[in-house]
């Protein structure tokens, strides 16, 4: 554990929005796909770390239900990127006890993509150091349409009385069932947005935005980010001297 960090206060669910890619690659004079490739290192390293400081979940928005709209020959590279590193990173999961898990509307990935995140999270469903999120085709927006209108068939199925509606009867119906919300999140390559990803689940989560690219993005940089959040007064709503007071 560094020394500027408080063992008993590291968040127990990180959320990162991996962002940078393609800029990266274009400074360096290369295509956006030399981007993401490299950009594969950084979850490699990221995750090691993750592990190594007791995080719990590490959710990576990895691909987003706008991405589809970048061109064609990116989105197709991306697809044979992720089976790729499905298959090259397996060994590393199980090294550092990673358990893979995936938000988001999968089934509308590629075959083989699907084919590949099946495997890995059957091959993985064991490990129990830390749970690897990744939120593909994911949108949050659309998540929480996928909610309410599985609330909605509950109650036109006298499942559930509308008065039963509940924060928990809501966010049981979420893609992120079971999983707690992030403390904190971070945000690489300099933007200071959320851009439609976990909406609900950040309504009490530490921002830390930092101008590192996502390729270049290390234990270090993680590291910053949490020490960033243990310098923060987390309230929910209270005033300091209630926090102080535990009141």
């Amino acid at each position: 554990m560094p020394k500027q960090l408080d063992s008993s206060n590291i968040p127990k669910h990180i959320a990162i929005i991996m962002d940078g890619n393609g800029r990266w690659a274009k400074a360096k004079g290369q295509d956006r796909l030399y981007g993401h490739l490299s950009g594969v290192d950084s979850v490699r390293e990221t995750l090691k770390a993750a592990v190594e400081l007791g995080v719990k979940f590490l959710t990576l928005y990895a691909f987003s239900a706008e991405n589809w709209g970048r061109p064609q020959q990116e989105v197709e590279g991306l697809m044979e990127l992720l089976v790729s590193s499905i298959h090259g990173e397996l060994s590393t999961m199980h090294e550092n006890g990673v358990r893979l898990t995936t938000i988001g509307e999968v089934n509308k990935l590629p075959g083989a993509c699907v084919e590949s995140l099946n495997e890995a999270i059957s091959e993985t469903a064991n490990n129990t150091n830390i749970n690897l999120v990744l939120a593909l085709n994911y949108s949050s927006r659309e998540e929480i349409l996928f909610a309410t209108r599985a609330i909605a068939e509950q109650v036109q199925g006298n499942v559930l009385n509308i008065e039963e509606i509940s924060m928990d009867s809501f966010e049981n119906a979420l893609y992120t069932k079971g999983i707690p919300d992030p403390e904190l999140v971070i945000r690489t390559s300099g933007e200071h947005r959320i851009s439609n990803f976990l909406l609900w689940q950040l309504a009490y989560a530490e921002l830390h935005f930092t101008p590192v690219f996502w390729p270049e993005f290390r234990r270090e940089h993680l590291i910053e980010a949490i020490y960033d959040y243990q310098r923060r007064e987390r309230r929910f709503g209270k005033t300091s001297e209630q926090v102080i007071s535990g009141t």
